[in-house]
Protein backbone atom coordinates (compact mmCIF):
# COMPACT_ATOMS: atom_id res chain seq x y z
CA UNK A 1 0.00 0.00 0.00
CA UNK A 2 1.75 3.37 -0.71
CA UNK A 3 2.36 5.84 1.83
CA UNK A 4 -0.35 8.17 1.30
CA UNK A 5 -2.85 5.75 0.63
CA UNK A 6 -2.24 4.10 4.15
CA UNK A 7 -1.86 7.50 5.82
CA UNK A 8 -5.40 7.94 4.25
CA UNK A 9 -6.83 5.03 5.79
CA UNK A 10 -5.62 5.60 9.27
CA UNK A 11 -7.26 8.67 9.22
CA UNK A 12 -10.33 7.36 8.20
CA UNK A 13 -10.34 4.84 11.21
CA UNK A 14 -9.08 7.53 13.26
CA UNK A 15 -12.45 9.72 12.34
CA UNK A 16 -14.45 6.81 12.49
CA UNK A 17 -13.32 5.63 16.23
CA UNK A 18 -13.58 9.38 17.51
CA UNK A 19 -17.43 9.72 16.02
CA UNK A 20 -18.45 6.11 17.28
CA UNK A 21 -17.16 7.29 21.03
CA UNK A 22 -20.15 9.37 22.61
CA UNK A 23 -22.43 6.14 20.93
CA UNK A 24 -20.61 3.41 22.41
CA UNK A 25 -20.29 5.45 25.98
CA UNK A 26 -23.56 5.34 25.77
CA UNK A 27 -24.38 1.59 24.92
CA UNK A 28 -22.32 1.05 28.21
CA UNK A 29 -24.31 3.27 30.31
CA UNK A 30 -27.36 1.10 30.98
CA UNK A 31 -28.84 4.11 34.05
CA UNK A 32 -28.61 6.79 31.20
CA UNK A 33 -30.50 3.93 28.99
CA UNK A 34 -33.32 3.38 30.82
CA UNK A 35 -34.22 7.31 31.81
CA UNK A 36 -34.14 8.15 28.38
CA UNK A 37 -36.59 4.97 27.78
CA UNK A 38 -38.31 5.80 30.88
CA UNK A 39 -42.59 5.75 30.50
CA UNK A 40 -42.56 8.90 32.99
CA UNK A 41 -41.32 10.92 29.73
CA UNK A 42 -44.01 13.34 28.26
CA UNK A 43 -44.61 11.81 24.34
CA UNK A 44 -43.80 15.49 22.89
CA UNK A 45 -40.58 15.70 24.40
CA UNK A 46 -39.63 11.47 23.58
CA UNK A 47 -40.80 12.39 19.83
CA UNK A 48 -37.85 15.21 19.35
CA UNK A 49 -35.20 12.20 20.43
CA UNK A 50 -34.32 11.36 16.71
CA UNK A 51 -33.13 15.33 16.16
CA UNK A 52 -31.99 16.04 19.48
CA UNK A 53 -29.78 12.78 20.50
CA UNK A 54 -29.81 13.19 24.31
CA UNK A 55 -27.64 9.70 24.70
CA UNK A 56 -24.67 10.74 22.28
CA UNK A 57 -24.98 14.57 23.96
CA UNK A 58 -24.24 13.70 27.82
CA UNK A 59 -21.97 11.23 27.06
CA UNK A 60 -20.15 13.58 25.17
CA UNK A 61 -20.25 15.63 28.04
CA UNK A 62 -19.04 12.79 30.28
CA UNK A 63 -21.96 12.79 32.00
CA UNK A 64 -21.86 10.13 34.99
CA UNK A 65 -24.47 8.82 37.69
CA UNK A 66 -22.43 9.94 40.54
CA UNK A 67 -21.79 13.87 39.47
CA UNK A 68 -23.27 16.81 40.57
CA UNK A 69 -25.07 18.37 38.07
CA UNK A 70 -26.36 22.13 37.23
CA UNK A 71 -29.32 22.14 34.10
CA UNK A 72 -29.67 25.69 33.49
CA UNK A 73 -32.54 27.02 32.40
CA UNK A 74 -34.56 24.12 31.74
CA UNK A 75 -37.49 25.43 30.01
CA UNK A 76 -40.28 22.79 29.63
CA UNK A 77 -37.65 19.72 31.32
CA UNK A 78 -37.14 17.72 28.29
CA UNK A 79 -33.64 17.38 29.68
CA UNK A 80 -34.66 17.47 33.07
CA UNK A 81 -36.83 14.30 32.73
CA UNK A 82 -33.67 12.43 32.34
CA UNK A 83 -31.24 13.94 34.40
CA UNK A 84 -32.59 14.24 37.43
CA UNK A 85 -33.82 10.34 37.78
CA UNK A 86 -30.80 9.56 35.83
CA UNK A 87 -28.73 11.65 39.15
CA UNK A 88 -31.25 10.75 41.85
CA UNK A 89 -29.83 7.79 43.59
CA UNK A 90 -25.69 8.19 43.20
CA UNK A 91 -25.81 12.05 42.36
CA UNK A 92 -26.81 15.66 42.60
CA UNK A 93 -29.25 17.33 40.52
CA UNK A 94 -29.77 21.61 40.04
CA UNK A 95 -32.23 22.74 38.34
CA UNK A 96 -31.11 26.38 37.87
CA UNK A 97 -34.94 27.70 36.25
CA UNK A 98 -35.71 31.51 35.61
CA UNK A 99 -34.88 33.72 38.39
CA UNK A 100 -37.93 35.47 40.17
CA UNK A 101 -37.97 39.31 38.94
CA UNK A 102 -37.65 42.41 40.44
CA UNK A 103 -40.36 42.48 42.73
CA UNK A 104 -40.17 38.77 43.36
CA UNK A 105 -43.09 37.83 40.67
CA UNK A 106 -42.07 34.37 39.55
CA UNK A 107 -42.36 33.76 35.79
CA UNK A 108 -45.02 31.63 34.28
CA UNK A 109 -41.73 29.11 33.10
CA UNK A 110 -40.80 29.03 37.00
CA UNK A 111 -44.11 28.03 38.23
CA UNK A 112 -44.35 25.58 35.35
CA UNK A 113 -41.42 24.00 36.36
CA UNK A 114 -42.03 24.32 40.12
CA UNK A 115 -45.21 22.64 39.25
CA UNK A 116 -43.81 19.49 37.04
CA UNK A 117 -41.13 19.01 39.90
CA UNK A 118 -44.27 18.90 42.59
CA UNK A 119 -46.04 16.67 40.39
CA UNK A 120 -43.94 13.57 40.29
CA UNK A 121 -41.93 13.59 44.10
CA UNK A 122 -40.45 9.71 42.74
CA UNK A 123 -38.54 11.05 40.05
CA UNK A 124 -37.99 15.06 41.30
CA UNK A 125 -38.22 14.76 45.30
CA UNK A 126 -34.18 15.24 45.25
CA UNK A 127 -34.21 17.45 42.46
CA UNK A 128 -32.42 21.27 44.28
CA UNK A 129 -34.30 24.47 42.09
CA UNK A 130 -31.72 27.53 41.98
CA UNK A 131 -32.07 30.26 40.13
CA UNK A 132 -30.22 32.03 37.10
CA UNK A 133 -30.95 35.87 36.23
CA UNK A 134 -29.90 39.46 36.12
CA UNK A 135 -28.02 39.95 39.29
CA UNK A 136 -29.06 36.50 40.49
CA UNK A 137 -26.36 33.75 39.52
CA UNK A 138 -25.87 31.42 42.17
CA UNK A 139 -26.65 28.65 40.26
CA UNK A 140 -25.19 25.66 43.05
CA UNK A 141 -22.16 26.40 45.81
CA UNK A 142 -19.03 27.60 44.71
CA UNK A 143 -16.74 24.70 43.56
CA UNK A 144 -19.31 22.06 43.57
CA UNK A 145 -20.73 21.21 40.37
CA UNK A 146 -19.10 18.62 38.17
CA UNK A 147 -21.33 19.19 35.30
CA UNK A 148 -23.15 22.51 33.95
CA UNK A 149 -25.27 21.76 31.02
CA UNK A 150 -27.16 24.68 28.83
CA UNK A 151 -29.05 24.24 25.82
CA UNK A 152 -30.31 26.70 23.60
CA UNK A 153 -29.92 29.36 25.93
CA UNK A 154 -27.21 31.66 25.05
CA UNK A 155 -28.93 34.28 22.46
CA UNK A 156 -31.50 34.95 25.58
CA UNK A 157 -28.49 36.20 28.23
CA UNK A 158 -27.05 38.21 25.20
CA UNK A 159 -30.59 39.57 24.55
CA UNK A 160 -31.11 40.59 28.20
CA UNK A 161 -27.06 41.83 28.48
CA UNK A 162 -25.84 39.38 30.89
CA UNK A 163 -24.68 36.56 29.01
CA UNK A 164 -20.82 36.84 30.12
CA UNK A 165 -22.32 36.91 33.93
CA UNK A 166 -23.79 34.01 32.98
CA UNK A 167 -21.04 32.48 31.67
CA UNK A 168 -18.84 33.53 35.00
CA UNK A 169 -21.61 31.84 37.07
CA UNK A 170 -20.90 28.58 35.38
CA UNK A 171 -17.10 28.94 36.34
CA UNK A 172 -17.97 29.85 39.45
CA UNK A 173 -20.14 26.66 40.18
CA UNK A 174 -17.69 23.87 38.68
CA UNK A 175 -15.09 22.22 40.42
CA UNK A 176 -11.57 22.59 38.69
CA UNK A 177 -11.51 20.32 35.97
CA UNK A 178 -15.36 20.29 35.61
CA UNK A 179 -17.17 20.51 32.70
CA UNK A 180 -19.49 23.02 30.72
CA UNK A 181 -21.49 22.02 27.81
CA UNK A 182 -23.41 24.50 25.84
CA UNK A 183 -25.89 23.54 22.71
CA UNK A 184 -26.83 26.78 21.07
CA UNK A 185 -28.65 27.57 17.28
CA UNK A 186 -25.36 28.07 15.07
CA UNK A 187 -25.43 31.62 13.35
CA UNK A 188 -23.54 32.20 10.03
CA UNK A 189 -19.73 32.62 10.17
CA UNK A 190 -19.73 35.00 7.29
CA UNK A 191 -22.32 37.86 9.02
CA UNK A 192 -21.46 39.78 11.96
CA UNK A 193 -22.72 38.86 15.13
CA UNK A 194 -26.00 40.84 16.55
CA UNK A 195 -24.63 41.64 19.70
CA UNK A 196 -28.53 40.93 21.26
CA UNK A 197 -28.81 37.84 19.70
CA UNK A 198 -32.28 38.69 17.80
CA UNK A 199 -33.13 36.17 15.32
CA UNK A 200 -32.05 33.24 18.23
CA UNK A 201 -28.83 32.21 16.38
CA UNK A 202 -24.92 32.40 17.70
CA UNK A 203 -22.12 32.43 16.09
CA UNK A 204 -20.25 29.31 17.38
CA UNK A 205 -16.73 31.07 17.74
CA UNK A 206 -18.28 34.11 19.44
CA UNK A 207 -20.10 31.35 21.94
CA UNK A 208 -16.44 30.27 22.26
CA UNK A 209 -15.03 33.33 23.26
CA UNK A 210 -17.65 34.12 26.05
CA UNK A 211 -16.26 30.98 27.71
CA UNK A 212 -12.72 31.83 27.39
CA UNK A 213 -13.70 35.01 28.73
CA UNK A 214 -15.07 34.08 31.85
CA UNK A 215 -11.61 31.44 32.31
CA UNK A 216 -12.65 28.08 30.55
CA UNK A 217 -10.79 26.19 27.81
CA UNK A 218 -12.25 24.40 25.02
CA UNK A 219 -12.25 20.59 25.04
CA UNK A 220 -13.97 19.47 22.17
CA UNK A 221 -16.57 20.43 19.49
CA UNK A 222 -19.61 18.16 18.31
CA UNK A 223 -22.08 18.08 15.12
CA UNK A 224 -24.26 15.30 16.50
CA UNK A 225 -27.16 18.15 16.33
CA UNK A 226 -26.00 19.89 12.93
CA UNK A 227 -28.22 20.68 9.94
CA UNK A 228 -27.34 22.12 6.40
CA UNK A 229 -30.56 22.67 5.62
CA UNK A 230 -30.62 25.77 7.75
CA UNK A 231 -29.98 28.58 6.40
CA UNK A 232 -30.96 30.82 9.30
CA UNK A 233 -32.51 33.67 7.59
CA UNK A 234 -36.22 33.40 8.52
CA UNK A 235 -38.84 35.92 8.67
CA UNK A 236 -39.01 35.09 12.58
CA UNK A 237 -35.29 33.62 13.28
CA UNK A 238 -34.94 30.15 14.21
CA UNK A 239 -38.69 30.24 15.67
CA UNK A 240 -39.78 30.20 11.75
CA UNK A 241 -38.57 26.68 12.26
CA UNK A 242 -40.24 23.40 13.85
CA UNK A 243 -40.95 23.24 16.58
CA UNK A 244 -42.04 26.78 17.10
CA UNK A 245 -43.60 27.25 14.04
CA UNK A 246 -43.66 30.96 14.57
CA UNK A 247 -45.78 31.94 11.49
CA UNK A 248 -48.34 29.30 12.10
CA UNK A 249 -49.47 27.66 8.65
CA UNK A 250 -47.79 29.71 6.27
CA UNK A 251 -44.86 27.81 4.21
CA UNK A 252 -45.12 25.43 7.23
CA UNK A 253 -44.58 22.17 4.97
CA UNK A 254 -40.88 23.85 3.84
CA UNK A 255 -40.54 24.93 7.39
CA UNK A 256 -40.56 21.38 8.65
CA UNK A 257 -38.75 20.03 5.83
CA UNK A 258 -35.72 22.08 6.91
CA UNK A 259 -36.05 20.54 10.46
CA UNK A 260 -34.87 22.27 13.49
CA UNK A 261 -32.39 24.97 13.74
CA UNK A 262 -28.29 23.82 12.83
CA UNK A 263 -27.20 23.70 16.30
CA UNK A 264 -23.22 23.57 17.76
CA UNK A 265 -22.37 21.58 20.45
CA UNK A 266 -19.60 22.54 22.85
CA UNK A 267 -17.67 21.15 25.14
CA UNK A 268 -15.55 23.64 27.68
CA UNK A 269 -13.37 22.40 31.35
CA UNK A 270 -12.51 24.88 33.97
CA UNK A 271 -8.69 24.37 33.70
CA UNK A 272 -7.03 22.78 37.23
CA UNK A 273 -4.57 25.19 38.85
Amino acid sequence: MRLDHFAAALFAIAALAVSAAPRAAFAADDALAKAIAGSWRTPKMVARDPIRHPAEELAFFGLKPDMTVVEVWPGGGYWTEILAPYLRDKGTFYAAGFAAGPGGEESKGRIALKAKLAADPALYDKVKLTALGKDKYDIAPPGSADLVVTFRNVHNWMGDGWAEQAFAAFFKALKPGGVLGVEEHRGAADKPQDPKGENGYVRQDYTIELAKRAGFELVATSEINANPRDTKDYPEGVWTLPPTFALGDKDRAKYAAIGEADNFVLKFRKPVK
